[in-house]
């Protein structure tokens, strides 16, 4: 709110000297006779005329994106920026045309007085005085609009030297030095125009900024996950840059890691650029180094299948791949099977090559059920089973937090936690624990299911 403030504010007064130089200019030159400070009066005349569209522009160009405009208005001021390139070329052909005109007629009836230095004096400092304030403003707010009045401006001062130099050769006895003058303003004026219409059409076809795209890539590449810049697109939309681009990442990372990549690309554009909005695609690559287990995951993934114990034999004329996934138990044997005959199909075509493909089909629970306490008599001797139970495994330690619920077909729910040295792997502790589930089913008829939770001794 405080910058839109500041572009209005300095943007009406812009109109109201652009104005008030029009007025002084127009009255002496037609007083002198003065075709320098006459083109000078136009000149400010067409500033008048931008200054006003400049302040349309930044009023219109600040309010927010709407269903119609999704990018919001700030290219008004780009328009703005071409309407005035296209009064500054109209200035130009017509002061030339009247200074050369001046020139071939030999009329030079200019007057020369103290008030006609004078106005030159005053326009300069007031050009002055505007191209550093819009010069500051726009650069504070990277308004197009703005910068193109303070470009305005600018060349007004140089142009004004001109006249004033023009009159000093004519109260010298130099008559043709006006029209002169008045040329060498139209020069500057046109290539203002040229420098302005260049700056501005590659606004309006959305040429990105010189340099952005290869910074951009630069701070993508320094998010971790990210493998590569697969595309890249800049749209400049007045203070503000649209971003489109598609990133490169590991298949085989999560959708929240990948997510994740996504937020910290942003927030890394976002303190770096005014982001006006960014869109970042993800896409999946294989990389050359993943495993077996990792590749069979990922195509897992892809039909909505979890698979572990993934095991690979690399001996044979075939490549043997074994492993289990979790079915929907509602599923019948038939269902089951087709849905695992597409993973292997997927598979076949993922390693591009003949294999021996063999799944272990686990049923995928996820009821609920209603459950209630033992007897305190009847949890007693449980408690006293399940202890027993793991004295037979001499590495199991400490079974602690044990919780015995019945279902409502009188089914036991059986949760416990148990200790393992420090050092004890992994693959060895899962078979441990295997063996203690497989001792409980045994010794209770009624176990409906055992949850074991290992954790080192403490």
């Amino acid at each position: 709110m405080e910058q839109t403030h500041k572009k209005q504010n300095v943007a009406f007064s812009s109109v109201i000297a652009s104005l008030f130089l029009t007025a002084m200019k127009l009255v002496v030159g037609i007083m002198t006779g003065s075709i320098g400070i006459i083109s000078e009066a136009a000149h400010s005349g067409l500033d008048f005329g931008a200054a006003a569209l400049t302040l349309f522009a930044v009023r219109m160009s600040d309010k927010p994106a709407d269903s119609k405009h999704h990018y919001g208005h700030a290219k008004v001021e780009s328009v703005s920026a071409l309407i005035e390139t296209g009064l500054l070329v109209i200035t130009s052909i017509w002061i030339i045309y009247a200074a050369t005109e001046r020139l071939i007629a030999g009329t030079t009836e200019v007057e020369v007085t103290w008030y006609a230095i004078a106005i030159m004096v005053i326009s300069i400092l007031v050009d002055f005085s505007r191209s550093r304030a819009l010069k500051r403003v726009a650069k504070e707010t990277n308004s197009q609009a703005l910068e193109a009045d303070a470009l305005h401006f600018s060349s007004d001062i140089l142009s004004s030297a001109v006249v004033l130099a023009g009159l000093v050769f004519v109260s010298w006895g130099v008559a043709w030095a006006d029209a002169v003058a008045g040329i060498a303003v139209a020069v500057l004026v046109g290539y203002a125009a040229f420098s302005l219409g260049k700056k501005t059409i590659d606004v309006l076809i959305d040429a990105a900024p010189e340099g952005i795209a290869e910074r951009i890539e630069e701070i993508a590449a320094t998010v971790e996950g990210v493998i590569k810049i697969d595309k890249l697109r800049v749209k400049p939309t007045g203070p503000q840059i649209f971003i489109e681009m598609a990133v490169c990442v590991n298949r085989t990372l999560s959708v929240e890691k990948v997510q994740a990549i996504s937020s910290n690309i942003e927030q890394k554009m976002r303190d770096e650029f005014s982001v006006g909005d960014i869109t970042i695609n993800c896409r999946p690559i294989a990389l050359n180094s993943e495993t077996i287990a990792e590749r069979v995951h990922v195509v897992g993934l892809n039909h909505n299948l979890h698979a572990h114990n993934i095991s690979t034999s690399l001996g044979g004329e075939k490549k043997q791949i074994t492993f289990d996934v979790e079915i929907d138990q509602r599923l019948t044997i038939k269902q089951a099977h087709d849905t695992v005959t597409a993973l292997e199909d997927e598979l076949r075509c993922e390693f591009d090559e003949e294999l021996d493909i063999c799944i272990h089909l686990d049923p995928l629970r996820f009821d609920e059920r209603a459950t209630s306490l033992l007897s305190q008599i009847e949890e007693e001797q449980l408690r006293a089973t399940i202890i027993n139970a793991s004295k037979k495994i001499v590495k199991i330690h400490d079974v602690h937090d044990i919780q015995i619920r019945k279902t409502e077909q009188q089914k036991l729910i059986i949760t416990l936690h148990c200790s393992f040295h420090d050092d004890a792997l992994l693959e060895e502790v899962h078979s441990l624990t295997s063996q203690f589930e497989g001792l409980l089913y045994r010794s209770l008829n009624n176990a409906g299911r055992v949850i074991i939770h290992a954790e080192p001794l403490a």
